[in-house]
């Protein structure tokens, strides 16, 4: 298979406390649906632990589920370790519980597109498809 031709690998993560992830399953198996490589990281997950597996599994992209309102400071810790790692260039998307005036804060922080809970999953597709190749 060629460099062109070659699935998007995505991680997908629950950083932090939170204990639901039925979202971020979903949005996993949409994403695998559409012929991606979906690694799923479970629940709580330190900022460090998902860097790390974004960098063992040469991730294109790093989508993080948040619903417990810690997405600021989660998303910050996680772009810090990629960064520390050698990968700020991986693609990071943040979705959840997501308030609209937050959307901002993230993407100066350099997070790629928010999708709050009830976004489209093809956007997300389309999204990851036009910019995940980190």
């Amino acid at each position: 298979m060629t460099a062109a031709t070659k699935p998007l690998r995505i991680v997908i993560a629950k950083p932090g406390l939170d204990g639901h992830d039925v979202g971020a399953k979903v949005v996993c198996l949409a994403l695998r649906d559409a012929g991606m490589e979906v690694v799923y990281t479970g629940l709580r997950k330190s900022p460090a632990q998902i860097a790390h597996v974004a960098l063992e599994e040469g991730a294109d992209a790093v989508g993080l589920s948040v619903l417990s309102g810690s997405h600021v400071p989660l998303t910050r810790q996680v772009l810090a370790e990629l960064e520390r790692l050698g990968i700020a260039d991986t693609t990071v998307l943040v979705g959840g519980n997501i308030p609209e005036k937050d959307h901002a804060v993230l993407r100066e922080l350099g997070v790629a597109a928010v999708f709050p809970t009830g976004s489209d999953f093809a956007d997300i597709v389309s999204f990851l498809r036009e910019h995940g190749h980190g």
